[in-house]
């Protein structure tokens, strides 16, 4: 046999091994590393859009993700990074960090996701934006994974927020005193799929909230 074959066969299944574990989007792409991603729910309609940053209750800062009411709104996009595994791809079940891409808000601070701590009767904990997770430094709150949905959808997916024990709770959506929907830790289990943006989409997304 021709060794050229076998050479082109072992790249196709590892290269078939490396993918398996890949979040994908809405066309069946994987995530890459640096690219931006509309969050969008799995179901349109009554569910609402994407995902934006707005503050909690009368204080102007920090701004918290919220979920944008109409499904028409596909909010600001996500990016990824620092996952363990030295991939292109963007990984199911490893912990990374999400940020919102936007260059500035009128908090003038960074907008990577973290598990705030609860100010409310009831122990709600809210997703937050934050600063850049750095070596060294109090991150175990900015861990987040993608897995996917049980929900039966073809990439369908979900966020869980893992602790340095190991354990994972599913992110989902909960109103605050004033109604608005928020990303919260523990809640029932919000189900998305992943839509590229452009770079244009992007930019205009940035200037809506500076």
């Amino acid at each position: 046999m021709n060794p050229m074959f076998y050479f082109l066969a072992l790249t196709a299944v590892l290269a078939a091994t490396a993918n398996a574990g890949s979040v994908r989007d809405v066309n069946g792409d994987d995530l890459f590393a640096g690219s931006s991603y509309y969050v969008l729910p799995a179901i349109r309609g009554p569910g609402g859009g994407g995902l934006s940053l707005s503050p909690l209750g009368d204080k102007q800062c920090p701004l918290y993700i919220q979920k944008e009411d109409s499904e028409v709104e596909m909010g600001i996009p996500v990016k990824f990074s620092n996952w363990r595994p030295k991939v292109w791809f963007v990984p199911e079940s490893e912990n990374l960090n999400i940020e919102m891409d936007v260059a500035a808000t009128i908090c003038v601070q960074s907008t990577y996701w973290w598990v705030a701590p609860s100010h409310l009767p009831i122990m709600t904990f809210f997703i937050a934006a934050g600063p850049k997770p750095e070596h060294g430094e109090d991150s175990s709150r900015s861990f987040f994974q993608i897995k996917k949905s049980t929900g039966g959808f073809g990439n369908a997916y979900k966020f869980a927020f893992c602790s340095e024990d190991g354990g994972c709770d599913d992110v989902g959506i909960t109103r605050d005193q004033n109604g608005v929907r928020r990303l919260a830790v523990g809640s029932e289990p919000f189900s998305f799929v992943f839509m590229k943006a452009s770079e244009t989409e992007t930019s205009h997304k940035t200037m809506s909230i500076i």
